[in-house]
Order: C-alpha cells, then structure tokens, then sequence
C-alpha cells in the first residue's frame, strides 16, 4: 500500500522549518511522498495578512522542486469558501483510495484538533504524525495522544523531529525590515519573494 505524507499549511511564506518536518516524517516512516498543501480560505486567520493563494502555490512549488518526494497540490486553493481539513483528507482518500494518509502536524496541534471541524472524519481517514521537538515525550502529550487514539480509534504516533525555530511571522516582519532571509527559506523562495516585493510593505 502506497504511504502518501500530508502537510498542510498557510505556507504565508513556505520555509525551511516546513521542509525539515516533511523530509523527517518520510525518511521515519518510509513515505512514498510527502503533499504540500498550501491552505485555501483558512477561517482561522485574518485573510488580510496572508498571500493569494496563487502566490503561496507558486512559493511551495519552488521550496519543492528539488526534492523528487515531495508534490504540492493545489486542492484547498482551488476550494471554493472557508478550507477545512476534514474535507482535505476525504478528498485525498477519494484521490488515491489504495493509499495510506499520514497527516503531519506539530505536537501542540494534537491539543487543539478536536475543536476543528468534524475531527473524526479527520481522524478516520489517516494516521497522525506529531512532530516532537527535539525527540522530547512528555507525558501530557503522551495522555494526549491516547486520548485521541481511544476516543476517535485511531492511531496517533509522535515523530522524534529536528526543530528549526523559524517564524513564518519573523520572517513577514524581516522582510518589512529590508533584513535578510537567507537560510530560513529557501534560495528559491528568497529571491521570489525580493524579485516581487512580497511582505515588504504592510
């Protein structure tokens, strides 16, 4: 069975934080490929702060063409209306219906998904992968994890992860600042984002 990674995310702007976390949840768990998924309509943020869609698209496809594991898609930016995960993920398991979806979020989401939209279509349709800083377990994440895998019978599995303290909001205010990006994105998405002033005024 095909394993297909999932990382979704605003991308407002894609960095290098993203890319390690995908590249760490492949090699770990032997995923086929990993989908970037920049966000559509996120109702969870101020539209007014973020790129167009088309633009965050663009950047994702740049910080991924050098890896042939990773495919971006462009399932929420095409989705009409506010994104929500639950459908993203029913979408996917319609797209390849012999494929297994681990979807990869941060360790501090796992505390937060059952407040998102219908968390068990989420949870019935993948595998969670939580990032664990620094390979770090404590045991509230720990009774956490449990919890989710009791309540929606599903599986949930920490991912002993390299962290990169970078700030998609650092690098938006750096930008602003005529400050360098360099090594916190990558060169491709850097010298997208000067060629088109991108963030440099608010």
């Amino acid at each position: 069975m095909k394993k297909i990674g999932v990382l979704g995310g605003t991308f407002n702007p894609i960095h290098n934080g993203h890319l390690l976390l995908a590249e760490t949840a492949r090699q770990e768990w032997g995923l086929d490929e990993v989908l970037l998924i920049p966000s559509g309509c996120s109702y969870m943020k101020d539209p007014r702060e973020i790129l167009p869609g088309p633009v965050r698209l663009e950047m994702a496809r740049l910080a991924a063409a050098d890896n042939p594991y990773f495919r971006v898609s462009d399932l929420e930016i095409r989705r009409t209306g506010n994104s929500y995960t639950c459908d993203t993920i029913q979408e996917l398991g319609q797209m390849f219906p012999d494929a297994r979806l681990y979807h990869i979020v941060g360790a501090d989401t796992l505390f937060h998904m059952e407040t998102w939209k219908e968390p068990e279509r989420i949870f019935s349709g993948c595998i969670t992968l939580a990032a664990v800083r620094d390979g770090g377990q404590d045991e509230k994440l720990l009774r956490q994890a449990r919890h989710l895998m009791e309540t929606y019978h599903t599986q949930v599995h920490l991912l002993p992860s390299l962290h990169l303290e970078i700030s998609a909001t650092d690098i938006r205010n750096r930008c602003r600042q005529g400050k360098s990006i360099r090594y916190l994105v990558p060169e491709s998405v850097r010298l997208f984002l000067e060629e088109n002033g991108y963030y440099r005024s608010k």
